[in-house]
């Protein structure tokens, strides 16, 4: 029986020892300056961490550990307003509790309105309504409940986004969307955690909204305390096809399972998507990877035809912080790329996306970027510079699909061959950005803001600069980076 005894002395010093989800936006990443661990998995956010409070004291809030009960309330704000007579103004709450030592929920939700010509300003809510005269409404709700039974198991469900990778951009999942009911079984175990996620997407469809599924697994590995491999698949699916309503898929339902196998047993044709992921780090610095295949022929790859069905992309960054007596510092540099057509189908409700954004990097297929990033923060104060430049290819005007716009089936391509990163309207520019912002409230993260935005589109000959000066609550990202 001395085995039994080994099992749990691994299990419960390895596994979930916190109820806590973090979140997915941090100030200056610290997924980037974990300790070198076997245990530890910074590729699946938000991470599961230490239980914090905030407490009152005459000079502000400060974060104490906090392993038993607690309950926190505040106002949040989003406010931000650009010179040209755009902005977004809304006001919420925010709820986080924590109990029993297995329980954490946390609620939040903005109710706004704004102004808005472009989509420079527009938020990424779970209800959002463009009316006349450029004016806008939203309601961005977000939220999960978390439930940590032991070591091993946790789950959660909720309105909110999931973000798989190490980068700033991610080419399997990324924040940039907008929110979406999901729920998720998450199991750590020796050197592996494996993460099952259920999301519930939906897009509008001549007026109405039509709902879509997706079922993902993604396995993490720490191969060593500096190396970790990870291996992702996707299904996403429609409720009701032209054979039958389905609803939620009880096959897909299933922990452990290959969905291309799986969705040719069923006779459908499901859009499946597979991605890898590399990492390794040295001291507070960390050089990562990822790839993803959409579909894929090898004779056609050696025949070097440029066939439109080799649908894949890739992903190599660096990335690491370091510190010293004027502050902390924190650096990245980052490539992505996917061929046209990559996150498309043929049927629009089957695409690779949510309420008509792309659910992996935000400029969807037939691109390249290559983006720097670089932030100082200094108690309340941080300063972050950005700066990209991007290849992308448009849609023509003759009403066929280049591979650019995931929301274009892959039927109505041009051609079967010869298909490169840029085509139909090629469009390349740089995007930089000089922000500096100033924490007034710790506990809420309530900042005040100004973002310098320079934007070039060389296709389109323009040259833009952008003012944004707010006030926010800044508990998620709100990206204006592409």
């Amino acid at each position: 029986m001395r085995w039994i005894s080994y099992i749990a002395f691994i299990i419960t010093n390895v596994g979930f020892s916190q109820v806590q989800v973090k979140m997915l936006y941090e100030e200056m990443p610290s997924d980037s300056v974990q300790a070198l661990s076997l245990t530890e998995h910074s590729s699946i956010l938000p991470t599961i961490g230490t239980i914090k409070s905030f407490k009152k004291t005459n000079t502000g809030y400060i974060s104490k550990v906090n392993n038993g009960n607690y309950f926190r309330a505040h106002a949040i704000t989003d406010l931000a307003f650009t010179p040209t007579d755009q902005y977004r103004a809304g006001l919420g709450a925010f709820i986080e509790t924590q109990f029993a030592n297995k329980w954490f929920v946390r609620l939040a939700a903005i109710d706004g309105i704004g102004k808005n010509d472009t989509t420079f300003l527009t938020p990424k809510s779970f209800y959002f309504e463009r009316k006349k005269d450029s004016i806008i409404s939203y309601l961005d709700l977000r939220g999960r409940v978390s439930f940590t039974p032991n070591h091993v198991f946790n789950f959660q469900a909720g309105i909110d986004n999931n973000f798989i990778g190490e980068g700033n951009r991610s080419m399997l999942l990324s924040d940039y969307s907008v929110p979406a009911p999901f729920a998720q079984i998450r199991t750590k175990f020796w050197r592996l955690e494996y993460l099952m996620l259920y999301q519930f997407y939906r897009e509008k469809v001549k007026s109405q909204w039509k709902n879509k599924y997706a079922a993902s697994h993604y396995l993490s590995i720490n191969a060593t305390k500096w190396l970790n491999f990870g291996f992702f698949e996707t299904v996403i699916f429609q409720p009701k096809d032209t054979t039958l309503n389905r609803g939620f898929d009880p096959e897909y339902l299933n922990p452990i399972i290959f969905y291309r196998p799986q969705e040719y047993s069923m006779g459908s044709s499901d859009n499946i998507i597979l991605g890898f992921q590399i990492s390794a780090k040295y001291k507070g610095h960390t050089v990562y990877a990822q790839a993803i295949l959409d579909e894929f022929s090898l004779s056609e790859l050696r025949k070097k035809t440029q066939w439109w069905g080799n649908k894949y992309g890739g992903q190599f960054g660096i990335k690491g912080r370091f510190q010293n007596r004027i502050g902390d510092f924190f650096y990245r540099t980052e490539f992505n790329t996917a061929r046209p057509y990559t996150y498309s189908h043929s049927l629009l409700i089957q695409n690779y996306g949510n309420q008509g954004y792309a659910l992996a990097n935000p400029y969807g297929g037939n691109f390249s970027e290559i983006l720097g990033e670089l932030k100082w923060q200094r108690s309340k104060l941080g300063i972050k510079f950005f700066a990209s430049y991007f290849l992308k290819g448009f849609d023509l005007k003759d009403g066929l699909s280049y591979g650019g716009d995931i929301y274009q089936s892959y039927n109505n391509r041009p051609h079967e061959y010869y298909n490169k990163i840029g085509q139909g309207k090629g469009n390349n520019g740089v995007r930089i950005i000089l922000s500096t912002s100033y924490k007034i409230d710790e506990a809420s993260n309530f900042q005040i803001f100004i973002e310098n935005h320079f934007r070039t589109n060389n296709y389109l000959k323009e040259q833009n600069y952008y003012l944004v000066v707010g006030l926010r609550s800044c508990l998620w990202n709100d990206y204006r980076n592409y």
